[in-house]
């Protein structure tokens, strides 16, 4: 998520493949993760701030010998990016309370045993109007049909193909300036995984390589703006956007999603302030 102008955020070129023992270590940080947004998926309610929201997961991940991967990355501030309606990521939590009618993209990492889990989830609140629940189902689902594709052999491209393709035939736009990436002992490692592209071209990827994949799927124009912290990115019409990301092993003939975002749904479940999408 934080590959935004890849030459600054993502100084290792070559990929980094793992060895088993690697991806053992990693399923903790991504365990780990997956638990914030299950906490966050449980606090939060109407009237919760983002500031909050970022106390208790930095909380959460110290109190299991973790570190937060955001926090003074590049100068972050905070340890969760809160990106509310129509910030697409990058988004600082603050003390504005949310709302019924709010969709919130909420982004975390976690640095365990040397290596990072990145992942994100865009939760809905209860009367969010059915065109914006849409743009969150077609956005998840674009995860899931690329995470689907990837295997040894499989082009960055053809992954990015397969979400802009989905996504634009339901009437959404792709964000072009911001990708996913790589990640393991670093938060940001090669290949880039744009969401958009052309098959048969891009990065191949290998055997243990992990990669974070994040649609970031804007309601109306594909354009996006930096305000003026240098990191809120916001869309330039102030229409809906969705974001939802995994980290994913690449196996030799299929994928492997190391975080999981079943937990928070569960929470979700019983979140009388939020829906399922």
């Amino acid at each position: 998520m934080f590959n935004f102008l890849s030459q600054i955020f993502n100084p290792l070129k070559t990929m980094q493949i793992k060895s088993d023992e690697d991806i053992e270590k990693m399923r903790l940080s991504c365990e780990l993760v997956s638990k914030v947004h299950e906490l966050m998926a449980k606090e939060l309610k109407l009237g919760v701030t983002g500031l909050y929201l970022d106390k208790l997961a930095e909380e959460f991940i110290r109190d299991h010998n973790a570190l937060p991967s955001f926090k003074g990355y590049n100068g972050f501030p905070y340890t969760l990016c809160v990106s509310p309606n129509y910030t697409v990521v990058h988004g600082f939590p603050n003390d504005k309370p949310f709302t019924e009618k709010d969709i919130v993209s909420i982004d975390c990492g976690v640095f365990a045993q040397g290596f990072h889990g990145d992942c994100a989830y865009t939760y809905c609140f209860s009367q969010v109007n059915d065109e914006t629940k849409k743009l969150l189902k077609v956005t998840k689902e674009s995860l899931n049909l690329a995470i689907k594709m990837v295997k040894a052999g499989v082009k960055t491209g053809d992954l990015g193909f397969e979400i802009q393709t989905y996504c634009e035939k339901n009437g959404y736009s792709v964000v072009r300036e911001l990708v996913g990436h790589g990640v393991g002992k670093n938060l940001h490692e090669a290949p880039d995984v744009p969401n958009f592209g052309k098959k048969g071209k891009g990065t191949m990827l290998k055997k243990n390589v992990v990669i974070a994949i994040e649609p970031m799927i804007n309601m109306g124009k594909k354009e996006v703006k930096t305000e003026k912290d240098d990191w809120t990115i916001n869309t330039v019409d102030k229409k809906m956007s969705a974001h939802f990301e995994h980290s994913v092993k690449v196996g030799l003939d299929k994928s492997e999603a190391l975080t999981r975002h079943d937990w928070c749904e569960e929470a979700i479940k019983l979140n009388k302030d939020l829906i399922l999408i």
